[in-house]
């Protein structure tokens, strides 16, 4: 039994501070967890804490912080691996729900998931008269016991499965409104995976919960970005940023371009949602955002795009010339019709765009107006 009083307080800090970190971000995120989405997060967040928990009170009695009593170490052991396949299961749950995937929208399946949950409470049951994963002998030492192993692949399944499924999704262009945030997810689970490898080999380290704990705080940050400066529906920037990001070019200008604005509006788009549905509208400013981002691909000089409103975007991009901006106008209206054709369409998908190039003594209002007027010369162009 270990007796070394500095590695234990220093492991019970650790912990203690994960526990803390996590339960602050749980009680943040309190009141959204009406939605689906947000209690499969709240629910991964309590089978945590149960983790971080049990793992502390391990460690705390079996070092000699506490009174070493073997059946209650025996006890925690068997919560700290049902707790970690919980938390696996409603995190997959939770990431599938951001890559909005079928599969969570029928419940019988999502129940039906849940099979490896039960596998491993089965198998932890099995393990309390036979010691197959793990036991503590005579002397009150824990050791591993021959199907060990099968308690971390069960739980990694779940995480490994649906970061795979993000993986693949990154390189398929009909995801490619997603792909920031899909790269997130398949990147997710690295570190924690790492500390969960390196403590696998070497109990001492208390990596895991802090690996843990990290990890959820970036997804917790990333998510309050996105409800604080992401439209919805699109992923683009919303209006707040537009002048966020005139203010910072007025403080960081570059003397070999200029920041031009530029309008984009969808042509005849209330004619789209009242003959197609509001769903297909919404599948047509998609594709516009999508036509957007392709578009600039090809630009070296810093942009913003953003939904300015309805069927409105705004594209704030640093430039030489306008025979650059007009290029980019082409390559836009290239990829929207390139798309349309790939989704087969029932209707005529174009947008009209206008554009000025700003002044460092121009209100953000008024450059909006001078492109604005000139978008409205385009779509009687257009017509």
């Amino acid at each position: 039994m270990g007796n070394d009083l500095n590695y234990t307080l220093m492991y019970l800090e650790i912990n203690l501070i994960s526990i803390v970190l996590v339960a602050l971000i749980h009680y943040k995120t309190g009141g959204l967890t009406k939605m689906v989405a947000q209690r499969n997060f709240a629910m991964a967040i309590d089978a945590e804490m149960i983790f971080f928990l049990s793992d502390t009170m391990c460690v705390t009695m079996y070092n000699g912080l506490f009174t070493y009593i073997p059946a209650l170490v025996f006890f925690f052991k068997t919560v700290y691996f049902l707790s970690t396949s919980l938390m696996c299961f409603y995190w997959f749950v939770y990431f599938e729900h951001l890559q909005g995937t079928p599969f969570v929208k029928n419940r019988k399946r999502v129940l039906l998931s849940s099979v490896l949950v039960w596998v491993m409470g089965i198998l932890l049951v099995i393990n309390i008269f036979t010691g197959c994963c793990f036991y503590i002998d005579e002397d009150g030492v824990y050791n591993r016991g021959k199907l060990f192993i099968l308690l971390y692949l069960i739980s990694y399944a779940y995480v490994f499965f649906t970061c795979t499924r993000a993986l693949i999704r990154i390189f398929k262009k009909q995801y490619y409104s997603q792909r920031r945030k899909l790269i997130k997810l398949a990147l997710f689970p690295v570190v924690p995976a790492i500390a969960g490898i390196i403590q696998f080999i070497n109990p001492a380290l208390p990596l895991a919960c802090a690996a843990l704990s990290f990890a959820t705080l970036i997804i917790y940050m990333d998510w309050t970005d996105e409800m604080i400066s992401v439209d919805p529906l699109t992923g683009l920037n919303n209006r707040k940023m537009i002048d966020h990001y005139y203010n910072m070019w007025r403080d960081d200008k570059d003397d070999n371009a200029s920041l031009y604005l530029l309008m984009i509006d969808a042509n005849k788009f209330k004619s789209i949602n009242d003959t197609y549905g509001h769903l297909q509208g919404d599948k047509a400013l998609i594709r516009i955002a999508d036509a957007m981002r392709l578009g600039l691909k090809g630009h070296n000089k810093r942009s913003l795009i953003a939904r300015y409103g309805g069927d409105e975007f705004v594209i704030l991009i640093w430039a030489e010339s306008d025979v650059m901006i007009e290029n980019l106008i082409g390559r836009i209206n290239r990829e929207l019709n390139r798309l349309n054709k790939e989704a087969n369409s029932p209707y005529d998908l174009t947008v009209s765009i206008g554009y000025e190039k700003a002044s460092s003594d121009l209100p953000l209002k008024d450059l909006i107006e001078k492109a604005d007027a000139h978008l409205y010369e385009a779509k009687k162009n257009n017509r």
